[in-house]
């Protein structure tokens, strides 16, 4: 990485800002029920901590909207944190997120504590990137440390705005995250096989059209797939359609086809007649669709075909459930593919979003080489695009 990390700075006895990315779900009562990106940031914080820096955390959770929200304050994480890293966070609840609470609890610190600031996103000068917000988060520190890969693709006052008034460095998240994928895609070992599913074509155009130049094979599953269908002249019944799409479908098959990309399209698919976790379903081959029935999986034929493409791969990259992952019977492609992903021994990389909550819910999540925590970001980087919160990062 030829971005500065923190490593690179002496954080002894500073105050260190540093940008996490705490946006957690909880349930209706304020619990926590997954804390993985709270963990994902402990590397972090933990080796502020042992270089006696104050650290100073913060984060967005939720869509408050700009104005304070109970329903979206962090003291829960703030909780959570503690419980985590053994030791007090202090939370830091001013509703404006820098008043006088705030600035007294950061003039206390000592070295080797911690203070969380409440919701960044209480301040719609937060998302409009304003200056003044940026400058005000900027006066509590030293030194800004960005780790929050989720919010990287977003110019924010606390993702971005803030490097224009502290020297900027990279945690070891967004350095994983920039490393891993970055690699994959600047230098991938062969064969290099990437996976792509989710509703829409349109939310992966960039990403397909950047693939395509640096994979051997893609495979393409979930909704998206009844495009491409339709556009090689399949009747598709009532399946997910991007009527618009279709020639773009179609210009990106040829692309593939020049460029001597393998590219996978589903042979057999699992359709209902209506998209209910209890419909009545079957498997047809996509030859044979009927008129009153829509796609919502991809069928044992193409899950063994996909399956084979996969493990013969050196690189792989997933991004995007291949049917309707959250009913029951129509999550066994994405089920199946990611037991295959998780069998092959050479670089696995999961791009985030749903495709990373299917791996951990089936428990594969320790047999992948990465599971990316941001699915925009990561998808923006798919995409090749210089992302706002990276860029911000002091190059070496």
């Amino acid at each position: 990485m030829t971005k500065r990390t923190i490593e690179d700075v002496n954080v002894k006895g500073k105050k260190v800002l540093v940008r996490c990315d705490f946006n957690v779900p909880m349930d209706e009562n304020q619990n926590i029920t997954d804390d993985i990106r709270i963990k994902a940031a402990l590397p972090t914080i933990q080796y502020l901590l042992k270089n006696e820096a104050k650290v100073i955390l913060m984060s967005h959770l939720g869509r408050p909207k700009g104005e304070p929200n109970k329903k979206y304050d962090l003291e829960p994480v703030a909780k959570r944190l503690a419980t985590l890293l053994h030791k007090e966070v202090v939370f830091a609840s001013d509703e404006e997120v820098i008043g006088s609470g705030t600035r007294k609890a950061v003039e206390e610190m000592n070295n080797g504590e911690v203070v969380l600031l409440q919701n960044v996103r209480f301040r719609k000068d937060e998302k409009e990137n304003n200056p003044e917000f940026a400058k005000e988060l900027a006066s509590l520190g030293e030194i800004f440390v960005n780790d929050a890969f989720g919010t990287a693709h977003r110019a924010h006052a606390s993702t971005a705005g803030i490097a224009n008034y502290l020297p900027c460095v990279a945690g070891y998240l967004i350095q994983k995250e920039v490393e891993i994928m970055g690699n994959a895609l600047k230098n991938p070992e062969r064969p290099f096989v990437a996976i792509l599913g989710g509703a829409k074509v349109s939310d992966k155009i960039g990403v397909i059209q950047n693939l395509l130049e640096k994979v051997d094979a893609l495979i393409i599953g979930g909704g998206m797939a009844f495009t491409f269908l339709k556009a090689k002249g399949y009747e598709i019944g009532t399946s997910l359609l991007e009527e618009e799409k279709i020639d773009l479908a179609k210009e990106l098959m040829k692309q593939a086809k020049q460029k001597g990309v393998k590219l996978l399209l589903p042979i057999d698919v699992v359709v209902a007649k209506e998209f209910k976790a209890d419909a009545e379903n079957k498997t047809v081959t996509v030859d044979h669709i009927p008129g009153d029935m829509m796609g919502l999986d991809v069928g044992k034929e193409t899950i063994e075909i996909f399956s084979e493409e996969i493990s013969k791969a050196k690189v792989i990259v997933w991004n995007g459930p291949m049917g309707v992952f959250e009913m029951p019977a129509f999550a066994v492609g994405t089920e199946e593919i990611a037991k295959a992903v998780s069998a092959n021994i050479g670089t696995t990389i999961i791009g985030g979003g749903d495709s990373a909550a299917a791996v951990e819910q089936l428990g594969y999540a320790d047999k992948m080489t990465h599971i990316s925590t941001g699915g925009g970001a990561s998808l923006e980087l798919l995409e090749g695009k210089e992302l706002p919160g990276i860029s911000a990062i002091q190059d070496k």
